[in-house]
């Protein structure tokens, strides 16, 4: 007597890499135009007598691929939710490639005067347009093929995309900063400004083909193939999704809004604001300066990746917990925290010696490994929580519509209302920090209205199977 088992779909080595490298490549390819946006783009794209005006004009064009993720999240959603998640997340993943490689390639404003914001501009939107396909998708690919009791746990693995990419990116930034050097070291070197800046955008296409070879191997999931054969799949996925499932979409919404508020905050305000001089630099107008930690750029930014490393570990630490105790109970728990995170701002940054002093050394430190952790606790879940929020059906559209509106509430607007409330403090962040703190109130009550999702028939709730109008 013979007996035949049925091997899974994809196993679990190829769910995991597949899953896990896309979205490394893709927050890899984000956060390199994020430490251009403000190390080298305010200089050479958006040069200005005033340096707030020039970083403020860079991070406009950063937010401004936030716009585009939503409509990334439909067309994709689409796609992936009609004909399937492989196809989608190979296209997500070449839109982004080729967008970051050209950024890289791009002449800056003194060598064609106005195209190049504008083609900058242009290409940053592409990236929002492929980032806002793609994490949904690799966050199906994971959970749809995680054991039971799982999902959460492998819901990690392409959350964890986002501290490999921002260590993978802003190593390479620091790699090449330290090759290049400048006599002064609080300024970049002209080899830095001509060319170093864009080896971290052209390193891009290597990793995109390891990408593709990786995802073209994925077959699609049981989930989906259920959906299929129940006749759930439904013309324009994206109505059935407003018409049927929109409180969701407004759930998970703000649900990612504390996530994404916090993160912008600890990486693009942090840097900005860690390494900006504490008195009035020469030439600068003493009207609109506003001092910051006056830490050097390279300083900083290896403070940062020890705190992403944080960041990793509890993002794994999270999905196990999550599984445990529940997506709402965990997140109830870790908002609450970042609540109060928000009110220590100015204990931890504002202690500053000039030069830097060990005191603000360790105090800025304590403050990146605190809030990078608890980012880790609050992103990780995600994975698994919001795509649980809908039916196969529209798992793709639903959960990417709540994931990429949500970047425009929080990260679009963080890092132009920090600088702002920085401003109006005179240099204290401590409004800085109640803004994370209200934006985490919301998501606290989003926590709190919502229902547990651990246990749901995620493969088997295919969605509604109401029959298409006959020709």
């Amino acid at each position: 007597m013979s007996t035949t088992s049925t091997a899974p779909a994809n196993s679990r080595s190829r769910v995991i890499t597949a899953s896990l490298i896309g979205t490394t490549i893709e927050f890899y390819d984000f956060y390199a135009y994020a430490t251009a946006a403000v190390l080298v783009f305010p200089v050479l794209f958006f040069p200005s007598s005033d340096p707030t005006a020039s970083l403020l004009a860079s991070f406009a064009v950063f937010g401004a691929a936030m716009v585009a993720r939503p409509i990334g999240a439909v067309v994709y959603g689409h796609f992936g939710d009609k004909y399937g998640r492989k196809a989608t997340l190979v296209a997500s993943l070449l839109t982004m490639g080729i967008a970051t490689f050209l950024i890289g390639c791009l002449p800056t404003i003194n060598a064609i005067g106005f195209w190049a914001p504008a083609l900058l501009l242009v290409l940053r939107l592409a990236q929002g347009f492929a980032l806002g396909g793609e994490w949904s998708g690799a966050a199906l690919v994971a959970t749809e093929n995680a054991p039971a009791g799982k999902r959460a746990w492998y819901g990690t693995f392409p959350q964890l995309g986002a501290p490999l990419g921002f260590i993978i990116a802003n190593g390479l930034f620091l790699f090449i900063n330290f090759a290049l050097p400048a006599e002064d070291p609080s300024q970049k070197s002209d080899a830095f400004l001509e060319w170093g800046w864009r080896v971290p955008f052209w390193f891009s296409a290597v990793m995109v083909i390891v990408g593709l070879w990786v995802r073209l191997k994925l077959v699609e999931s049981d989930a989906f193939k259920n959906a299929e054969s129940k006749g759930t799949i439904r013309k324009l996925p994206v109505l059935e999704a407003f018409r049927k499932y929109w409180w969701q979409m407004i759930l998970g919404t703000f649900l990612m809004l504390a996530t994404y508020v916090l993160f912008y905050l600890m990486t693009n305000f942090t840097l900005t604001f860690g390494t900006k001089p504490q008195t009035l630099p020469e030439g600068a107008d003493p009207s609109t300066f506003v001092p910051g930690q006056g830490f050097a750029y390279t300083d900083f930014v290896i403070m940062q990746i020890v705190g992403v490393v944080f960041f990793g570990i509890f993002t794994m630490i999270s999905g196990p917990l999550a599984d445990r105790f529940g997506r709402r109970k965990t997140l109830i728990w870790v908002t609450a925290a970042i609540v109060l995170f928000g009110f220590t701002f100015s204990f931890f940054l504002m202690p500053r010696e000039n030069p830097v002093g060990a005191g603000t050394f360790w105090m800025t430190l304590a403050f990146l490994v605190i809030g990078f952790t608890l980012m880790g606790l609050t992103f990780g879940p995600m994975g698994a929580l919001l795509p649980e929020l809908f039916p196969t059906n529209v798992r793709y559209t639903g959960s990417a519509i709540a994931y990429n509106v949500s970047s425009i509430l929080g990260a679009a607007l963080a890092p132009i209302i920090a600088l702002a409330l920085l401003s109006t403090g005179a240099g204290n962040p401590w409004l800085v920090g109640i803004y994370l703190s209200v934006m985490a109130v919301l998501t606290l009550i989003a926590a709190i209205l919502m229902r547990e999702t651990k246990d749901s028939d995620y493969a088997g709730d295919a969605g509604e199977i109401v029959p298409e109008p006959l020709p």
